[in-house]
């Protein structure tokens, strides 16, 4: 048997049928919700993690074959693969996982598969180098594209540099969707944990128009008073 049915086979084995009902309610898998069609084995990240430590010398092609399933645990296993595969490879290697995350972004199709991923490759690889393909993605149709641009920007942030994350906070700040405000908010937050002057720059400009759900997320540090100024926009 090869490693990747070995791996497959694994997974299964951990499946649990409770677990997996609830997955699939709290990521939202009925008819119209952000996550159709998605399919739970019902498997802790933990458990993932172990998988992912245990077959680590799986090939790039194996690794696509996972992230190119129906399967979300065969999916976050494989990014948490192509995560460690990017931290310790070269610079060639680096390019090869940058390109293929990009081109593979329909499998990378629910917040947790974009939260544990988009930083530590997209965020890390395009640190020095023209952001360019980050705008685009904050101005794709595709939602998850969307949320890949502003969570590869956390990156920068932890780095001290705001403007990327700044600009791209304000191309999405009157998206519809309530897991781009929360992602907005998220990063605006985390920008203003290391400097909040900077945030409430961008807060004053937007603070009475942009979603009460980006706008919570962003002041939840704040102290008693300065949120109660900006909830009463």
């Amino acid at each position: 048997m090869s490693s990747l049915l070995q791996l497959k086979k694994d997974l299964k084995n951990l499946s649990n049928t409770e677990k997996k009902k609830k997955l699939e309610k709290y990521f939202k898998t009925e008819k119209g919700e952000y996550g159709e069609g998605d399919i739970f084995l019902g498997i802790s990240v933990g458990d993932q993690r172990k998988i992912a430590k245990k077959y680590k010398k799986l090939t790039i092609p194996q690794v696509t074959e996972l992230l190119q399933s129906r399967i979300h645990e065969y999916r976050l296993v494989a990014l948490i693969l192509l995560v460690e595969k990017y931290r310790k490879g070269n610079n060639a290697e680096k390019k090869t996982i940058a390109e293929l995350y990009l081109k593979s972004t329909e499998w990378i199709n629910n917040w947790d598969l974009v939260d544990i991923s988009a930083p530590k490759i997209l965020g890390d690889y395009y640190w020095d180098k023209p952001k360019n393909i980050l705008y685009t993605l904050a101005e794709s149709d595709n939602l998850w594209e969307r949320r890949i641009s502003v969570l590869s920007t956390f990156t920068f942030i932890s780095k001290g540099s705001y403007e990327i994350s700044l600009n791209i906070a304000e191309k999405l700040v009157k998206d519809d969707h309530d897991l781009i405000h929360k992602a907005v908010g998220w990063m605006l937050r985390e920008i203003g944990k290391r400097d909040q002057a900077i945030e409430e720059e961008f807060l004053m400009k937007y603070y009475k128009t942009m979603p009460r759900t980006m706008l919570r997320y962003s002041i939840e540090k704040f102290d008693e008073e300065k949120r109660q100024f900006y909830m009463k926009k």
